[in-house]
């Protein structure tokens, strides 16, 4: 069941990361003068909720994994200091910032706004994701996948 989650949580960043993008690329073309429809909203819905999904997945495999460590010295070894702390303070920081962007979006008065809101606060959750994510080049044990 372990390794079928981490395969889960592994995958679904490449779902997230393509809608985060449609998402803010939307924005961005819409933002000086589009209208904001119903499609423009789910796209940023759609982002959203993928986000929490993988947010449910993530802690999941925090109380799971054999990575999160907090024993004695667990800050000298990269991998442990990874998982156990700069991972999810990151991915958590991204989610915020993309729910702050959406929740933003649906209370701005003009459409602009709404376009301004998820540009921006998608934006720095997608950097933040993008710093976060255990890259293979990055951490040795990670994969693509």
């Amino acid at each position: 069941m372990y390794k079928g989650l981490v395969h889960a949580h592994s995958g679904l960043r490449w779902i997230i990361l393509i809608l985060l993008l449609a998402a803010i690329f939307n924005a961005f073309s819409k933002k000086k003068n589009g209208i904001w429809t119903a499609k423009d909203k789910k796209i940023s819905l759609f982002a959203m909720v993928f986000t929490h999904v993988q947010l449910i997945l993530g802690l999941v495999l925090y109380f799971m994994s054999d990575y999160v460590q907090f024993s004695d010295g667990f800050m000298k070894n990269p991998i442990y200091r990874f998982y156990s702390i700069e991972h999810i303070t990151l991915m958590i920081l991204a989610i915020i910032a993309i729910t702050v962007g959406y929740s933003k979006s649906k209370r701005a008065a003009s459409d602009i706004q709404k376009f301004k809101a998820v540009f921006t606060w998608y934006v720095i959750g997608l950097l933040l994701i993008l710093a976060g994510i255990p890259w293979p080049m990055r951490i040795e044990t990670a994969g693509w996948f």
